[in-house]
């Protein structure tokens, strides 16, 4: 007698009460407890980062294949990771997201196959990655085979960079070998709920006697203003995400496409406001972020590791609706000078910029860089050396604009006219000289200051004659070095006309595999 095969609709029933059950991840407790915690689950995550309807999930079925330490009959609906594609404003993207309610979210064999998986899709769609970090970590039962999974999650973090932006959302914990995946992408978006470090606090007691809490070590305040690993701070899952959005929102899908033009905003008429933001006198403070806001679209900024190396800005813009990388001194801090910190910083942000085709404006006021010993015996050289590499080796528009103070070597830095620069207007408020006067006068007329009958008359007397010569635009503009001097009441419309003019951009450079910048 033939067996009778169920029908269609019992398989359909089999299947929606599998898709239930994997759906459910590590149950309503388990679901629960994360909300307790101020955490969303990793399917809510996925469903408030995508356009709705627009999930595509795959490896839903995947099950680990390991038999050691009670694994043969352990559960783990979907491995502890949901992975798939979907639309982020409209652009496709892909995406994982650990679940942290099976088996703590811990990665073995199958689940960074899953997730590598959806980095190749990536790779092979030029689509960007979001991955949403929330683990206790390598799956201890499977051994040597989750050592092997993170290799390949590494090995595939490279292959994207620079190709398609990779983007980390860290909503829990993140610990070990974990955490270098995130270090490999483009952006980390920590919340407050989550941490992130190589060993934890216990581990570091035991080893070196250190006391630190799991908040002290790696929270995301320590991240962002100790570390600078994490570029976002967000207070929970739902602002980690609308940060990730807005982020993506700036950028193009790949390597190979300029970013979107996006809510324009065309007016470029002259905004008095920029002639009252910059004190005239070089000492004196403020907030170069209110500069930015005056020249940007819809005075809005993207800032990028807001809390970290303070003294200098960096971040998304748009202007006449293109998007702008921005890097800008902050006089407000540290009088806006360069140091180890900043100049990482800086270097690292246009090498982005340069690899997804997003246009440099760059605007100036600073004095130098930071002087010190603990400077020096830090590698300010090698450091400070990385910003020169990252603006020559940029072939993306560069556009300088000189605020106020512009001295010595990092004049140099901030992306003038010998390291590429393709417009570099200055404001009449601007000093390019080697040194401040009042340093340069010490060094230029010592013996005619020594030898004054009064030699603070003749002091002040060369000061000014210095600052008559050299600590003005009209010098730097005479030998080609400053293309014009602008009222900064123009500023806007002078860089929206250069944006325009140089978006058809050519440059061939010399055929290598690649440089070798300063570590």
């Amino acid at each position: 007698m033939t067996e009778q095969l169920p029908s269609m609709s019992q398989r359909l029933e089999q299947l929606a009460e599998a898709r239930a059950e994997v759906e459910a991840g590590g149950g309503e407790k388990r679901i629960a407890k994360q909300h307790e915690q101020g955490k969303l689950s990793a399917r809510e995550r996925i469903d408030a980062l995508l356009d709705p309807g627009t999930f595509a999930e795959t490896g839903m079925f995947a099950k680990h294949r390991t038999t050691f330490f009670g694994m043969d009959t352990a559960v783990a609906p979907a491995d502890g990771v949901v992975t798939g594609a979907g639309a982020v404003l409209g652009r496709p993207v892909h995406v994982a997201s650990q679940d942290f309610t099976v088996m703590g979210g811990s990665a073995g064999e199958t689940q960074s196959n899953k997730v590598v998986a959806m980095m190749k899709a990536s790779l092979t769609t030029g689509t960007p990655f979001v991955f949403i970090n929330d683990s206790g970590g390598a799956r201890v039962q499977e051994g040597i085979d989750s050592l092997s999974g993170y290799g390949r999650v590494f090995f595939n973090n490279v292959l994207l960079s620079g190709v398609v932006p990779q983007v980390s959302i860290i909503a829990g914990p993140c610990a070990g070998g974990a955490a270098y995946s995130p270090a490999l992408t483009d952006f980390i978006i920590q919340t407050r709920r989550a941490n992130m470090f190589i060993t934890g606090p216990n581990v570091i007691s035991q080893v070196t006697g250190e006391k630190v809490s799991a908040e002290e070590l790696g929270g995301a305040d320590a991240h962002m203003s100790r570390s600078g690993v994490s570029h976002f701070v967000a207070d929970d899952d739902e602002q980690a995400i609308l940060i990730a959005k807005k982020l993506l929102s700036f950028l193009p899908q790949n390597n190979t496409e300029d970013p979107p033009i996006v809510d324009a905003d065309d007016v470029v008429e002259p905004n008095d406001k920029l002639r009252e933001i910059v004190p005239v006198e070089g000492r004196k403070g403020y907030d170069v972020r209110e500069v930015i806001a005056e020249i940007v679209d819809h005075a809005d900024f993207l800032e990028v590791q807001a809390g970290y190396a303070q003294n200098l800005v960096v971040g998304f813009a748009r202007i006449t609706g293109r998007t702008v990388g921005v890097v800008a001194n902050q006089p407000q801090v540290m009088s806006g000078v360069l140091d180890i910190n900043s100049s990482d910083k800086g270097s690292t942000f246009v090498r982005f910029c340069n690899a997804f085709n997003i246009p440099l404006l760059t605007l100036v006021d600073v004095p130098g860089f930071l002087p010190g010993v603990a400077q020096e015996h830090g590698g300010i050289i090698r450091h400070g050396a990385k910003m020169l590499y990252a603006y020559s080796a940029a072939t993306v528009p560069k556009i300088t604009v000189v605020l106020r103070k512009s001295y010595g070597g990092a004049y140099l830095a901030m992306c003038s006219k010998d390291l590429g620069a393709d417009r570099v207007f200055a404001w009449p408020t601007a000093e390019i000289a080697v040194m401040g006067a009042e340093g340069a006068v010490n060094v230029v007329f010592k013996r005619e200051i020594d030898a004054a009958e009064d030699p603070a008359v003749k002091r002040a007397e060369m000061v000014e004659l210095y600052r008559e010569t050299f600590s003005t635009p009209f010098m730097a503009a005479s030998r080609g070095l400053v293309d014009d001097i602008i009222d900064p009441a123009d500023t806007r419309r002078q860089v929206a006309m250069a944006l325009e003019i140089l978006a058809a951009k050519r440059e061939t450079r010399p055929t290598k595999k690649h440089g070798l910048g300063p570590s």
